[in-house]
């Protein structure tokens, strides 16, 4: 698969996963990209951990009049009847269990589920955001990202960096394949037909099961 094609694929495929009405919060990077992909007739909430419920796209109209960003720092505004909230009740939000979905990026995830995101130690970070709260807060978590990096698989036995949260990913949503999160491991639900079953478990460390209703990502 061509490389400036990657993330646009795997944004198409996670909005897939979206209901009409969810209230969802996107993290920083690959996530973005899902709204532009949403199926039509779905219409989504989206959520902002620093203060923002309903929060809109920023375009060359409101660009230059507003001095307002979301928790990753980029420039937002809040959509027709969307609100700003404080932080405390928008961290209320998501520990209520009151957010839908929460869409994130991942540096590495294991077979049981569990998320590293937030620090590569020795690199600088600007902080662990939301992510956090949301991976226990949000009903369903999916992992957007990248099958590997730099060759080197991302999805293994056991996450070697400092963990965001344990045991808390729904889904892992990659150009290769989706999988999902279950008590009994990693269950391989859709492949990429570019790619045989063989070549996403030779750039997977964890084992995954094959379901018997596997299908073609589509």
């Amino acid at each position: 698969m061509d490389k400036a094609q990657i993330k646009s694929f795997i944004a198409a495929r996670v909005a897939k996963e979206l209901k009409d009405g969810d209230v969802v919060n996107l993290g920083i990077g690959l996530p973005t990209l899902v709204p532009s992909f949403l199926p039509e007739g779905v219409h989504v909430t989206l959520h902002a951990e620093n203060g923002i419920v309903g929060a809109g796209l920023v375009d060359d109209s409101n660009r230059d009049a507003i001095h307002v960003v979301d928790a990753g720092g980029q420039p937002a505004a809040a959509s027709e009847f969307g609100c700003f909230i404080d932080s405390a009740t928008s961290f209320g939000l998501i520990r209520g269990g009151h957010v839908d979905a929460t869409i994130l990026g991942g540096l590495e995830v294991d077979e049981e589920g569990s998320l590293s995101n937030w620090i590569i130690p020795g690199k600088k970070m600007p902080g662990m955001g939301g992510a956090m709260d949301l991976l226990v807060g949000a009903k369903q978590v999916i992992v957007a990202m990248e099958h590997t990096a730099k060759g080197n698989p991302k999805i293994l036995t056991k996450c070697r960096l400092p963990y965001t949260a344990v045991k808390c990913v729904s889904k892992i949503i990659t150009e290769m394949c989706v999988i999902e999160c279950t008590e009994d491991g990693l269950l391989l639900t859709e492949y990429n037909p570019e790619f045989t079953v063989e070549q996403i478990q030779a750039a997977t460390e964890a084992t995954l099961k094959v379901s018997p209703d596997l299908k073609p990502m589509v």
